[in-house]
């Protein structure tokens, strides 16, 4: 993982761009957190994303994504930035994403928020990402255990 220092316990890859041109245009934003029961599943969810970063250039409807990982606290997930809602949801149903999930099933907790940003700004949507993420800002739901997912 290529890493940023974001603060003094998050890390995060550099930005991958999607399919969809960079511009100021209205987008969907998804933050994911999942923590992991143990370090080795921490170490293995971070894997899986990994590799479901490598088809983000093909993915249909994203601009981009960052990876990111709290090391210390056996948490790590994703900023993304999509088109529109159903390219965000039709992320989700992908089958290689489906199969992520279902394996770390049991496994941790997950959280997510989503929102709509009129124009794209990588900085503003990265610290509102943050302020989720490092607890500045509350999240709008709590936890969801996987298998509940």
């Amino acid at each position: 993982m290529t890493t940023q220092p974001v603060n003094s316990r998050l890390l995060r890859t550099h930005w991958r761009s999607g399919p969809v041109p960079l511009a100021l245009c209205p987008v969907v934003v998804s933050v994911t957190d999942f923590t992991a029961t143990s370090r080795p599943q921490a170490g293995a969810i971070a894997i899986a994303g990994l590799r479901l970063r490598r088809t983000w250039s093909r993915t249909p409807g994203a601009l981009g994504m960052w990876l990111w990982a709290d090391v210390a606290g056996s948490r790590s997930g994703s900023v993304s930035v999509w088109r529109d809602a159903a390219a965000l949801e039709a992320f989700v149903g992908r089958t290689d994403h489906v199969a992520v999930v279902r394996a770390h099933r049991g496994r941790g907790t997950m959280r997510a928020a989503t929102w709509e940003a009129e124009d794209f700004d990588p900085d503003a949507v990265w610290d509102r990402a943050r302020a989720l993420l490092t607890g500045t800002t509350p999240w709008p739901q709590g936890p969801v255990r996987l298998e509940d997912a």
